[in-house]
């Protein structure tokens, strides 16, 4: 699929899209509360929310999907040996150590860019705590034979901290007490929105300081109900149109949330866009853009936005712990590099550290290189651009965000097939 998007004026007011890091977590301690029933309202219907609702399903849970609310009956009860989680890193991460529960051997796949994915960092932690696990060359298919016995391990969570969830996830429902040590943590903050869903649910995994956790075993999960709040990582596309093209408010975002990519407002208010948060909404309005610099460790979602952001600033931007973005979709940092110099913006990476000269973005056609990160930044990248950009492969923005044409052309955003 092909999208255009013409320069455009930004104005009005939205809704942002509900999270699907939330959602997916909801998902997990949904399942895991067996025999219990636990509504979520507010759900994301996108295709790693779908994976994720269909691997629960062909665990045991009982999933029932309704326009403006998800009902699953908890359920530990595998209908069949192998699991499909599409494209997304965080079911496969998170699902692995749930299907080790299960006393028998279950695989988890992928499809697309996930098998090339690096998972040799499960395989380890899950040996140490009782399972049989095994990876094709350190990427999926990831075969496991439980169940999860509970015990200590070390995890490194320099790649990614999805496994870790899905152990902080699986862990409390083990026959025995477990240990995890945790070295070079990266995006805590999903670390603190996976502790507040398992909180909700009446589970205790008390840390120091995120490097060892201690974990109970035999705990029971005691959902009361969840409502999926918005994405700030969908949200910060939108509001880096604003800063760019207008005036934009946008709902439903929590400004307390965990989710680390709310440092969206700060390098906003950084840049000089105008800023107002409520405790409802957020308005963005553009104004003189000046050159801003950001670590990106602990947000790397942030960093296709706020590359776009770069590109209208008056300056040299400067995005910090770029390197982790070789392992998302695409190869993001590449990805980005050939974009935006294909649209005239001059870009360096080295060591890390993305460099960007803000100016004139002149346009032309785009590939989406199958990211919806990448699809989405250069759709945005397009409203203060000279001339239309047109994005190849743009039905990839379905992983994360499967209205985001028809809510950008709800704000003025001129899109075309």
């Amino acid at each position: 699929m092909m999208r255009s998007i013409t320069p455009s004026l930004i104005e009005g007011e939205l809704f942002a899209p509900p999270s699907k890091s939330a959602m997916q977590r909801m998902t997990a301690a949904a399942l895991l509360a067996e025999g219990k029933t636990t509504e979520i309202r507010n759900p994301s219907f996108c295709a790693d929310c779908l994976a994720s609702l269909d691997v629960a399903s062909k665990l045991g849970a009982e999933v029932t999907r309704q326009k403006d609310r998800v009902v699953i009956k908890g359920g530990f009860s595998p209908s069949v040996r192998e699991l499909s989680c599409g494209e997304s890193g965080l079911c496969i991460r998170m699902f692995t150590p749930i299907a080790s529960l299960w006393p028998d051997e279950l695989t988890l796949n992928g499809e697309g860019s996930l098998r090339s994915r690096p998972m040799d960092m499960l395989v380890t932690p899950l040996k140490d705590l009782g399972v049989r696990c095994t990876t094709f060359n350190g990427h999926p298919p990831i075969t496991v034979h439980g169940p999860l016995k509970g015990g200590r391990a070390e995890v490194d969570g320099s790649i990614s901290s999805q496994f870790l969830t899905g152990l902080l996830m699986a862990l409390p429902r083990a026959e025995g007490d477990s240990e995890l040590h945790v070295e070079n943590l990266t995006s805590r903050p999903y670390i603190d929105l996976t502790l507040k869903v398992l909180e909700s649910c009446g589970v205790r995994t008390p840390h120091d300081n995120y490097a060892r956790f201690s974990i109970k075993g035999n705990q029971t999960f005691h959902p009361q109900g969840f409502t999926v709040e918005g994405d700030w990582s969908g949200a910060a596309f939108l509001l880096v149109a604003a800063a760019v093209g207008g005036d934009l408010t946008l709902k439903g975002l929590d400004v307390r949330s965990p989710q680390p990519d709310r440092k969206i407002l700060e390098v906003l208010e950084d840049c000089g866009a105008h800023v107002r948060v409520t405790p409802d909404a957020v308005r963005v309005q553009k104004k003189e853009l000046l050159p801003f610099d950001f670590d990106a460790t602990d947000s790397p979602d942030l960093v296709p936005p706020l590359s776009v952001l770069a590109c209208s600033c008056r300056g040299k931007s400067s995005l910090r712990g770029v390197d982790r973005l070789q392992f998302k979709e695409s190869d993001r940092t590449s990805s980005l590099r050939l974009e935006l110099s294909r649209m005239g913006i001059a870009l360096s990476i080295t060591d890390g550290n993305m460099e960007i000269q803000g100016g004139n973005i002149h346009g032309g056609v785009a590939q989406s290189h199958k990211d919806h990160r990448i699809a989405m930044a250069m759709a945005i990248l397009a409203i203060n651009a000279k001339q239309p950009i047109t994005i190849e492969g743009a039905e990839c923005v379905n992983k994360s965000y499967p209205d985001f044409f028809k809510d950008l052309a709800s704000i003025g955003g001129k899109v075309d097939e």
